[in-house]
């Protein structure tokens, strides 16, 4: 019945049921579908879905057993803007997954089995602002070029990972971010660590969990908050010397002293020659005129 209490025209209602098939016809096996959503959450999914609609704006495949995304089908979707994967088994290689998924704006790669993240895993994700791989633990190592392209990004979150080390080229050249996840990681805070934890204190970056933000290496640092820890890093870093330090600068001395002997000598050595010279030519001299 229509709101104004007469029945619905029969043509309209054939349209109407039409539409609803299409939509559940369209929609991926064991999956929910609404306007331009597609939602696959805890289906014990093993690949990504066949079959889903071109116009899908979001897709959810949380908590499923997805191993590997791939590039090809996820192309087609050039209008996805929302994915959502966390709690999956993706790992390895992701490199050029999302080559063709431009408009993406939030990716969550949480609680999965990510190793790296290099320069051509987000490159071209020009357009994300919330980019999620926290919760994992395999997760190493991040290039310092990776985030280069991502200049729209807002919200990283990195927290609960096997990163050791965060160079701050990653994060200073995004302009726009305001929100780092980088709670119960590995930090080695080493001098190499310094700057990053400089650039900590001097951002207006918000450091959520920040209590958890601490130091796992050296000994002597474990369980400091950053960025407290810096000026002791600073008293460590700048203004003692290591036992290598001593060995170099020993070496550099012996090394200039033993130019400086050698260079001496030679010295030396051509001046003899040179007086030695001019006395025998003065003597042929005095020969010619007896």
């Amino acid at each position: 019945m229509s709101p104004s209490g007469r029945p619905w025209p029969l043509s309209l209602m054939f349209l109407l049921g039409m539409g609803m098939a299409l939509e559940r016809i369209n929609c991926p096996s064991r999956c929910s579908c609404q306007y331009l959503e597609v939602n696959c959450t805890g289906q014990q999914l093993q690949e990504f879905p066949a079959a889903i609609p071109l116009d899908t704006r979001q897709l959810i495949l949380a908590a499923n057993n997805i191993s590997y995304l791939p590039a090809v089908e996820l192309s087609f979707l050039a209008d996805l803007v929302y994915l959502d994967c966390r709690k999956n088994l993706l790992g390895d290689d992701l490199d050029f997954t999302f080559i063709g998924v431009a408009k993406l704006v939030y990716l969550d790669l949480s609680f999965n089995n990510l190793t790296q993240v290099t320069f051509s895993t987000f490159s071209h994700l020009l357009s994300l602002v919330v980019l999620k791989i926290s919760d994992n633990p395999n997760l190493v190592a991040i290039e310092k070029d990776a985030l280069a392209n991502n200049t729209w990004l807002r919200h990283l979150d990195v927290s609960r990972t096997g990163l050791t080390f965060l160079d701050t080229s990653t994060v200073r050249h995004l302009p726009h971010l305001r929100f780092l996840g980088l709670s119960d990681n590995l930090w080695h805070c080493n001098c190499s660590f310094l700057d990053f934890i400089t650039w900590m204190t001097e951002s207006n970056v918000h450091f959520p969990d920040a209590d958890n933000i601490t130091c796992y290496t050296p000994e002597g640092l474990r369980t400091l908050k950053m960025p407290a820890v810096e000026a002791q890093l600073r008293f460590n870093c700048l203004t003692q010397l290591h036992k290598q330090d001593y060995i170099f600068l020993c070496l550099i001395g012996f090394c200039i002293f033993f130019a400086g002997t050698v260079a001496a000598w030679l010295a030396g050595v051509c001046a003899v020659i040179y007086k030695v010279h001019t006395s025998k030519g003065e003597e042929g001299e005095e020969e010619e005129e007896d």
